[in-house]
């Protein structure tokens, strides 16, 4: 400094033009920015709305007073409106059983009604059945316990009474066999016991078979009534499709109902269906245990007969021989 000094005021002038230079640069740009920052403030009131201006201190500005929005919110109208062009999505369907029932096609709602109805048949088959099966089996048992206690035919008749069943009936058969073969003339041993064994192993088929009566209806409940509930899925998926197709959206909100009425279907096939199985094999079970019991009871039948026969003696022996 001294050095510029010692040689004169114009050359000091020289060598402090550049700092001179860069100072009054940083002078233009601070004024600069003050502009700008200033420049929202003031033209804020041409708007129509007054904007809050930043805080001198640079703090954040005040949260905005719910007392803001209440002129869109008191006419009704959103306060964030939706773009234009987009459609604001539909409320939830009903997916309780009910509402997809109600929800569903025609052709579906058939299908539903009739695997109710099919499930409602199982549950009367149920308790019919079981109660008839359980009949049939104490009454076979109570004839098992007469026939094994009885010493013939007469006695045998005396305690059954009037009493009903297989096992009874017969007790009857064999007694209107063997009295039906006494007046016949030359009439054997084997023949009578032939004729009652026929008769009775009739009375046991028959017995059978009105114990597997309704059983047929589980069996086809069983076998079809999964693919009912199939069709009513294929038909709703369909459906399903149909509807996709028309809103032009994949959206699962849109696909998930039509889709969860279709399955809704199936499900209900297999509540009938399963149940059926089921039902079908455990009485097939028990019959099988009955017709056990009838057969018993037939062979004991049988033997009161043969006992009886022998019983004759001398003159069956005659008859059989031919020489009374």
């Amino acid at each position: 400094m001294a050095a510029l000094l010692s040689n004169g005021p114009r050359r000091a002038f020289r060598a402090t033009r550049p700092l001179c230079v860069l100072a009054l640069l940083a002078g233009l740009g601070t004024a600069s920015a003050g502009a700008q920052e200033s420049a929202p403030g003031a033209a804020a009131p041409s708007g129509g709305t007054a904007q809050p201006a930043p805080p001198a201190d640079g703090s954040l500005p005040a949260p905005l007073r719910v007392e803001d929005g209440a002129a869109s919110m008191a006419d009704g109208e959103p306060l964030f409106p939706a773009a234009p062009g987009v459609v604001p999505p539909a409320l939830p369907h009903d997916l309780s059983p009910v509402g997809m029932f109600r929800q569903a096609d025609i052709v579906v709602k058939s299908v539903l009604v009739g695997l109710g109805l099919a499930s409602i048949l199982n549950l009367a088959i149920l308790f019919a059945k079981s109660l008839e099966i359980a009949v049939a089996r104490r009454r076979a048992r109570r004839a098992i316990a007469a026939i094994a206690a009885a010493d013939g035919l007469p006695e045998l008749l005396f305690v059954l009474g009037r009493a009903k069943g297989p096992g009874a009936e017969m007790a009857r058969a064999a007694a209107d066999e063997a009295a039906r073969t006494t007046p016949i003339p030359g009439a054997s041993a084997g023949g009578l016991k032939e004729r009652v064994a026929s008769r009775l192993s009739r009375i046991e088929a028959g017995g059978g078979r009105a114990l597997q009566t309704g059983t047929g209806l589980l069996a086809t409940i069983g076998s079809t009534a999964p693919f009912v509930g199939l069709f009513g899925t294929v038909w709703g998926i369909m459906n399903a499709f149909i509807g996709i197709s028309q809103a032009q959206t994949t959206n699962l909100a849109i696909v998930a109902p039509g889709i969860a009425e279709a399955l809704f279907a199936t499900a209900i096939g297999l509540v009938a269906a399963i149940p059926a199985v089921v039902i079908y094999n455990a009485f097939a079970r028990q019959i099988a245990g009955v017709r056990h019991l009838l057969a018993d009871a037939a062979a004991g039948v049988e033997r009161l007969v043969s006992r009886e026969v022998e019983r004759a003696g001398a003159s069956s022996l005659r008859i059989v021989d031919g020489s009374a």
